[in-house]
This record gives C-alpha cells, structure tokens and sequence, in this order.
C-alpha cells in the first residue's frame, strides 16, 4: 500500500491497523540531540485516546508508547525513531456483521473496489486509530519547533450549531472539558446537544481549529510545495475531515478586495499587518503573522440507527451496526490537526533552511 508516508525532510510512516497487534510510527529526519523521553510523546496520546470521557468511545485503550529507536540516553541519535502503541482492547466479534457489508459512510466499499479485500475489523488501516501514528510523530516534531519558540495549538471550534466564543478564549479550558472548547460555557451547550444526539442514536459534526504562534515570514514555497496548500493536504488526510480553511477562507469569496487585503505598517522596527483576513500566509509563503487552519469534520458515520446498504453481493440490506463508536469525532480530533500541522510547519521549516546562500555559508563557515 502506498501512500503510508508524509514530509520531505521531516518524514513520518504510520503502520498497524485498528484490530492488529499494535500501531506505530517511523520518524525520519529528526535532528540528533533532541531532549525525548517516551512522557513527551504520552501527554499529547492521552488527549486522543478512547474511553476518556462520556462523548468517546467507551473503547478502553491505554495508548502507552513505546520508543524502540531513535533514542539513546535520553536524546535522538539522528536515526529513524520508531514508536509503537499496542492494541489491548479489540473485540472484533462486533464487526462480524459487517463483513459482508458496505457501512455507509466509510471507507468500506472504496477500499474493497481498490484492493478487492478489506479489513473489516473496526475499518483496518481506514480507521481513525491510524491516528496514534500521527499523534506520537507530531509530538516529537512540536518539541522541535518549541526550542525555536513556536506554538502549535488547535481546539475545537464548533460542535453541530454551538459555536465556542473566542472572544473569551481559554487556552486551559482545552485540555479540561469534554470537547476541547476554549469556551467553558460552550461546552456546557454542546455537552448537552451530544446527550439528545446519543439519546437519538446519531452523532454530531464539527470543526476545529489550529494556531501556530511564533512563525516567522518565509516559510513555504511559492508554487507547489506553498505552506497552506500542504497544510491543506495534512489535514485532509485525517479521517473525516471534508474541508479546510486558511485564516478567513470561505468568507473570503463574499468581499470586496478593499476590506480582505492586510493593511501593511511598522511596528518597532518591524513590518505587520493590522489584520490577519489570510491568515498568516501570502503566496503559500507565512508571513509572520499568526498561522490559522480550520477543518470542518463530518458526522461519525458509524451509527446506532438502522441503515440502508448493499453487500458483497450486490444485494440491499438493513444494516445496524453494533461496536464502540464516538457520537463525534472532533474532541479526539484536535490533538491529531495539531499535530499534522506541526510535522507540516517543521518540515516547511527545514526546508528553508537552503533558500538562501548565506544560509549555507553561516552554517558551514
């Protein structure tokens, strides 16, 4: 199977599938010397492990890592970092009526029309648990861009109509109520919404939202390899992510030039911009300014209520799909874009680094 491996310099390969023995992540170019212990990379899986609050799967996973390279003595070594996570938890039985069917929603009947076979079992390599990779992947490279004096930060925006007002936005509530809203009274609301949606046997979509702080202009390309359409591609390849945003994005279509375009000014000696409509990128390049991804994720498609589908056969069945499944995907989500966004941003980084030739002649004189 192609399509495992993500960044140029800074390149990350997710393997293992949803019911396997375990799942994990080879890490490639990150620098030696780093400071990295297996701690560093379990607080960011903790925020996206299952079972750890009422809105999530009741899927009991530990999620605890393992660094089976890469480090010595407490530092990289330069070499491939290899992390693993076991599975502990399968119950593969729940999946059996499914083995013959088209889950709506899924990746089921696509993955069967490309490989002719599927894993049926929690959605194999398709499922959200792939994830884990990522996570422990973007762990390691959000440490990098700390000693530079970068933040990644992603929240949940919305969850169905209740939206988190960020004119109150509060960095600590992310990491303590149920749906990661820096809005405490938001979460009340939508913790109530997802109740009626349970009580209903449905789920609920979102979105999200994910700040770098403390990038500097230059970053990205100009035509290919530009920074917001490779953080385009970084979150759409998370599950269940159906569209991006970059900084003001759809809204952008529905003004006039005068009141989208960035007013430049100085400010101590440095250029900025009195507004961030672009959201910190100009010409796939980052401008200073702070970096703004939104997401918008789709409903959980795995559903209590009974479903229409096809089988194998092409026969058309009702389906109901039995298992552990999250009402909403977001909450868990938002450790995942974050952590996309900081392997995109580091590798967009490292890059640079040969952009100018002085660049090279600092480095190597």
């Amino acid at each position: 199977m192609a399509g495992s491996s993500y960044g140029t310099i800074f390149r990350i390969t997710t393997w293992g599938e949803s019911h396997g023995k375990a799942l994990g992540v080879v890490v490639d170019g990150c620098p030696a010397g780093l400071p990295l212990c297996e701690e560093d990379i379990q607080s960011y899986l903790n925020r996206r492990k299952p079972g750890a609050s009422s809105i999530a799967t009741q899927r009991k996973e530990d999620d605890c890592v393992e660094i089976l390279s890469g480090v010595f003595e407490g530092r990289t070594t330069g070499t491939p970092i290899s992390m693993m996570v076991r599975n502990t938890s399968q119950i593969s039985r729940d999946y059996g009526n499914i083995a013959s069917c088209y889950r709506p929603g899924h990746a089921d009947y696509t993955f069967d029309q490309k490989y002719g076979f599927r894993d049926y079992r929690g959605g194999g390599r398709s499922s959200g648990r792939e994830t884990v990779g990522r996570v422990a992947a973007g762990a390691v490279a959000a440490k990098v861009l700390s000693r530079m004096g970068i933040t990644v930060q992603a929240y949940t925006r919305s969850i169905g109509p209740i939206e988190a007002d960020l004119e109150h936005f509060d960095a600590k509530a992310i990491l303590c109520t149920p749906t990661a809203m820096p809005d405490r009274a938001a979460d009340e609301r939508a913790m109530a919404y997802l109740e009626g949606a349970k009580k209903r046997q449905d789920s609920v979509g979102g979105s999200m939202e994910c700040r770098v702080y403390g990038l500097p202009a230059g970053i990205g390309d100009p035509v290919f390899e530009k920074l917001d359409a490779n953080l385009a591609k970084a979150a759409m390849s998370i599950g269940a992510i159906k569209a991006v945003e970059i900084g003001d994005g759809f809204a952008v279509s529905k003004r006039c030039g005068s009141k989208n375009n960035d007013a430049f000014r100085m400010e101590n000696g440095h250029v900025v911009k009195s507004t961030n409509h672009a959201g910190g990128v100009l010409g796939g390049i980052s401008d200073g300014d702070m970096l703004l991804v939104r997401a918008h994720v789709k409903p959980t498609p795995s559903i209590y209520l009974t479903q229409s589908t096809v089988n194998q056969s092409g026969e058309e069945v009702d389906l109901s799909i039995h298992g552990r499944h999250d009402p909403i995907i977001v909450p868990r989500a938002v450790v995942v874009l974050e952590c996309m966004t900081a392997i995109t941003v580091l590798d967009a980084m490292m890059l640079n680094m040969s952009a100018r030739l002085e660049s090279l002649e600092t480095f190597y004189n």
